[in-house]
């Protein structure tokens, strides 16, 4: 079946790059483990807890790539001569990921009492105003003038 692209139209040229973040987010949706929370924390802050039980500090990690957070968890193989009547504390490894959007920063990460938090910022953007200067004729073809504004400031 042939997907049709919401971003085909020519008023929205550039906006691929959106495109290829939704099938990102459309491919991670489906996965389950962890179960996690996103927050809004005041008017620029932002949390993502995980919920992690079973999982130590150095069991877990963190990164990020771009515009890609990546948590991943790995638990250490320390089931000899254990033996499970049930079994019902999920112990295997996963990786969950989220595209972030412009912008945003990872500020840090916590573990506890099983919740992993991970606190993301989003700064307010300043305005920025771009004012193009229109040439005339052919001749003036080479000499394009860009000035920009950003608040108010040059």
């Amino acid at each position: 079946m042939t997907r049709v692209s919401v971003f085909n139209s020519p008023l929205l040229l550039g906006f691929d790059h959106f495109e290829r973040a939704l099938d990102r987010i459309s491919k991670t949706s489906a996965e389950g483990y962890p179960p996690y929370n996103i927050e809004q924390i005041g008017e620029e802050g932002l949390r993502i807890t995980l919920a992690v039980a079973g999982f130590g500090m150095d069991d877990l990690g963190v990164a990020v790539e771009g515009n890609q957070l990546t948590i991943r968890g790995r638990q250490a193989d320390d089931e000899a001569g254990r033996v499970f009547l049930h079994r019902g504390i999920a112990a295997r490894q996963f990786q969950r990921s989220f595209v972030l959007a412009e912008g945003i920063e990872v500020r840090g990460a916590s573990l506890d009492n099983g919740l992993l938090h991970i606190e993301l910022v989003r700064p307010t953007p300043e305005p920025r105003v771009r004012t193009i200067t229109i040439a005339r004729g052919a001749a003036s073809k080479g000499a394009i003038d860009v000035s920009s504004e950003a608040g108010g400031k040059s």
